[in-house]
This record gives C-alpha cells, structure tokens and sequence, in this order.
C-alpha cells in the first residue's frame, strides 16, 4: 500500500499526527488513546499496514 493512501485513510478514521520522529511519523487515536509510528517508505507492506490498523484500534 502507498503510504500517502494509509496517512489518507487514518486521517479519515480520526487519526492525528502527533509528532515526526527521525525515521517515523507517530500517529495517535484520540478515541483510544493508542499510539503507533508509520515509517516514512512510499510503499508500506500489507501486513505492517494490518498491524498498524489493529494497534489504532481501526479494523477494517
């Protein structure tokens, strides 16, 4: 998956940006308070994607 498309999709489930690491961005549920990095790769494989969504707390 591109990663624009995932920065896409978390920001339409409610995501936000918290802060940009060195080699990630961190973004935070504000509904559940979970934290998670996205790594900044244009292509980000579908398995970390799935494991991004579960630790946000998105299931879809």
């Amino acid at each position: 998956m591109k990663r624009t498309e995932l920065i896409r999709y978390l920001l339409e489930q409610g995501c936000v940006l918290l802060r940009h690491g060195s080699r990630h961005d961190i973004y935070v549920n504000p509904k559940t308070h979970l934290k998670q990095p996205v790594p900044r790769h244009v292509e980000i494989d579908d398995t970390l994607v799935r494991h991004i969504k579960k630790c946000l707390g998105l299931f879809s």
